[in-house]
């Protein structure tokens, strides 16, 4: 059974929602999976972009506007098939990534893209980055109870930003 108390307990705080949130699912999803960078990009499959909304890594992946992606074998994956996409190795990431280098240089080489999926959509992914081979298929089906605090982070996010207009 996963513990989702100190989730709750960020959930539950007044202000600064979602970044309180997204701060402690980034805490469990390093406790549940493991992450060495941890990030939250919201997923837009009419429009084909995506915007960071999250980044456990600020100087290198800031939180910045929105970002056109590739149609490619992840976004078959974890856009149109809705799975959790795996890549363990830098070469394999690359084939996906435009920033395989910068990924490398932070002597990472491997990556899980959990889709957070409502109302029969893609909403976004979680995103979890670490060295070469180490998202093994049980570190994997732990990444599932990371689905539901995600989304709570999107929906609080999606909230927040339908209430900045």
């Amino acid at each position: 059974m996963t513990d989702y108390s100190d989730f709750n307990a960020a959930l539950a705080e007044a202000g600064d929602q979602p970044h309180k949130a997204m701060v402690a699912l980034e805490a469990l999803t390093k406790k549940l999976v493991g992450a060495k960078l941890f990030t939250i990009m919201t997923a837009d499959t009419v429009g084909k972009n995506s915007e960071r909304v999250y980044s456990g890594l600020p100087d290198v992946y800031p939180v910045s506007g929105t970002k056109p992606y590739n149609e490619t074998r992840w976004s078959e994956i974890t856009l149109k098939q809705k799975q959790t996409f795996v890549a363990n190795t830098i070469e394999d990431i690359a084939t996906v990534f435009d920033d395989h280098e910068i990924i490398k240089s932070l002597g990472l080489g491997s990556v899980i893209n959990v889709p957070i999926i409502v109302d029969g959509n893609v909403i976004g992914t979680l995103n979890c980055l670490h060295e070469t081979g180490f998202y093994t298929p049980e570190r994997v089906a732990a990444a599932e109870a990371l689905k539901l605090p995600g989304t709570i982070c999107m929906l609080l996010h999606t909230k927040n930003k339908a209430g900045a207009h």
